[in-house]
């Protein structure tokens, strides 16, 4: 990660890079700043994998850029759940078992957590068909839904309406009775240790679920507008920034930082072949992580189409979220990006948690996500 061929492309500046959450100097940590953007998880386009659905693409280049990013988004919110944000990947460096597990949640199979085949699937219930390119608030849709299936992680996935965050309606969700725990294609030793946890902690309603919360938001009507800039890049500072999935009309990156008025990504528009687990689980990971010199856009080039991304391991971490929202972001803006209240408002529909949709399955691959108990769709079919 130190080679100079790596450090080329950034400037020498006195202005500190942020790295969710992170702050690096250029000009005495530009190795540490490389080696903390190679330890993100990368996905991209791949190819050869087992076909979507059985009869459907065998590669997501050209539509799954989202898609990966959306990947690239919660990957990160599960290492800094299991790891630590801290964490940092070291080539032939033997890795935690966690860090395997993660890894495996995103593999192009279909019985994998997070992977192109089940948000592909996922995504049918959105609108969206099997090749169909996905916005920011779809992924973040899709996400919410699988994450019903995971009980390893046993993440709560809130998305915001109408540039709104609610802190009742949060809390109403992590602090949600604990669920049975049927056995699944992810480990339900997080959820074991959870109910653990609530036994001794006298929490309300069971144990706080780590809590994934993404914004989408409208910073403009064709380009961003200037006056959100400063708050934006003021998200990238908060220890549980996740970044931002956004990029160009039908081109998506992973926004991970800043450096000045440029914004810092990973670009999921490689093409690589489909990496496949062998027989103990272990995986080839070089191809998953970027050691080059990192790109960088101008943030006034960015869509206004966006959705941004923070991860709460602890209620006190989402507490201080609020706090630091509240100081640094409302009080600076005139024109506020999103909303943050603490009651539900009272015109709209009752808030009630999302729960696990009660599912049959076969063994014969995932199932229809829109009609619990369906035989799996494949292309073609009647939606």
């Amino acid at each position: 990660m130190e080679s100079v061929d790596y450090l080329e492309d950034l400037p020498e500046t006195d202005e500190p890079a942020w790295i969710l959450g992170r702050q690096h100097h250029l000009k005495t940590e530009k190795s540490k700043l490389l080696s903390d953007i190679g330890s993100r998880l990368w996905f991209t386009y791949r190819r050869k994998f087992s076909p979507i659905g059985g009869t459907g693409p065998s590669s997501d280049a050209g539509w799954g850029c989202m898609l990966r990013c959306g990947q690239m988004m919660l990957a990160q919110a599960l290492i800094c759940q299991h790891l630590g944000r801290d964490w940092q990947w070291e080539e032939y460096k033997k890795q935690p078992e966690e860090y395997k597990k993660i890894l495996c949640c995103f593999l192009d199979r279909k019985d994998c957590c997070y992977s192109i085949h089940q948000m592909a699937q996922m995504g049918v219930g959105e609108g969206k068909s099997i090749g169909e390119w996905f916005g920011p608030n779809t992924v973040a849709q899709v996400l919410k839904k699988l994450a019903l299936f995971d009980e390893w992680n046993s993440l709560a996935v809130y998305v915001s309406m109408d540039n709104t965050v609610v802190i009742e309606d949060i809390k109403k969700m992590c602090w949600a009775p604990l669920q049975g725990c049927p056995r699944s294609h992810c480990s339900s030793l997080s959820y074991r240790s959870s109910v653990n946890s609530a036994k001794t902690s006298g929490a309300p309603g069971g144990s706080w679920k780590p809590l994934l919360l993404i914004v989408p938001l409208r910073l403009g009507i064709n380009h961003i507008n200037p006056v959100y800039v400063d708050a934006f890049k003021e998200c990238f500072k908060m220890p549980q920034s996740l970044g931002a999935l956004g990029g160009k009309p039908n081109n998506a990156y992973y926004f991970i930082g800043f450096l000045g008025n440029e914004l810092i990504y990973l670009d999921p528009h490689t093409t690589q072949v489909f990496v496949a687990s062998d027989e103990s689980g272990a995986v080839d990971d070089h191809s998953f992580h970027y050691q080059q010199a990192p790109h960088r856009m101008k943030i006034m080039n960015l869509d206004p189409s966006v959705a941004l991304g923070f991860f709460c391991k602890e209620e006190k971490d989402f507490d201080n979220w609020c706090s630091f929202v509240q100081k640094e972001i409302h009080k600076k803006q005139s024109l506020r990006m999103f909303e943050l209240v603490q009651k539900h408002p009272p015109h709209w529909p009752p808030f009630i948690p999302p729960t696990k949709p009660e599912v049959t399955t076969s063994g014969a691959g995932p199932l229809d996500p829109r009609r619990p108990g369906t035989p799996p769709w494949k292309p073609g079919s009647p939606r």
